[in-house]
């Protein structure tokens, strides 16, 4: 897992945060059920865990009581994907040597991803991300959980999932040589998501988007008003997935940015 920053411009941003929206993942599941039960490894769920807060603090993150990262998760950075447990999950994380949790969320209610038993957990062979984030007012701390759909894109092609995570800066449109990419996504969310109607699935609720590698060089512009709030400028290689998120603050330190992950091919 591969991460690293390219910060823009001081800018805005809203919204409560989800405590919990989901994202899937890919599923590597070889006949399980085949093997002499003495031969099987212990199942586990795959979570990489990303420091998305505006405070310049490593985190710790847990599920449980126990320390699932075995260092702390640098400002803006992603651990490994990591074997955890899967289910009904509470996730915490701390800071630094503190072991008080900042934030605690109970992920659970289901095996798998139904629209009526969210929110789901982190699912057995799946690969998940897990932000710590702050609500949109900055006024709290709080964990969002994405399923990882981590197959190959096509040939040529790079996938890219777009997050708002910049507390304060509101819905923002994405727009690259006066193209949107991405409009109105409101802070917490993903680009294109779905979480109600006919469209609700695990997958819809982060969906990575197939585009042309290459350079982008892009805008951030406020929904409501229009007006340039920041700009970034981020390399994506054909084959390779990434997640992008805004972070930072608009009109204060850490300054309001752009982060990108990049996220092993199953």
């Amino acid at each position: 897992m591969k991460t690293f920053q390219r910060l823009a411009r001081p800018v805005i941003q809203l919204l409560g945060i989800i405590p919990a929206l989901l994202f899937l993942s890919g599923c590597k599941d070889a006949g399980y059920l085949d093997v002499d039960a003495a031969d099987r490894p212990p199942l586990s769920a795959y979570i990489s865990f990303v420091n998305a807060r505006p405070v310049d603090t490593g985190l710790y993150f847990w599920t449980f009581t126990d320390k699932v990262t075995p260092a702390p998760v640098a400002i803006n950075k992603a651990s490994e994907y990591l074997p955890t447990v899967f289910g009904n999950v509470q996730i915490n994380f701390t800071e630094g040597t503190n072991t008080s949790y900042k934030a605690s969320y109970q992920f659970g209610n289901s095996a798998t991803f139904t629209a009526t038993g969210r929110p789901n957990g982190p699912i057995a062979t799946f690969y998940h991300t897990v932000v710590a984030a702050r609500t949109a007012n900055n006024k709290a701390d709080s964990l969002i959980l994405f399923y990882d759909d981590l197959k190959a894109p096509a040939s040529g092609k790079a996938k890219l999932r777009f997050i708002n995570l910049s507390p304060g800066a509101g819905s923002l449109n994405v727009v690259q040589n006066g193209k949107t990419l991405f409009n109105q996504v409101a802070y917490g969310r993903a680009a294109n998501s779905a979480l109600s109607g006919e469209a609700l699935s695990a997958w819809s609720l982060g969906p990575f988007e197939t585009v042309d590698a290459g350079t982008f060089n892009i805008d951030y512009l406020d929904f409501s008003t229009n007006a340039k709030v920041g700009t970034a400028s981020f390399q994506l290689e054909a084959g390779k997935i990434y997640t992008v998120f805004t972070q930072g603050l608009l009109n204060a330190r850490p300054a309001f940015g752009t982060s990108v992950i990049e996220h092993p091919v199953k």
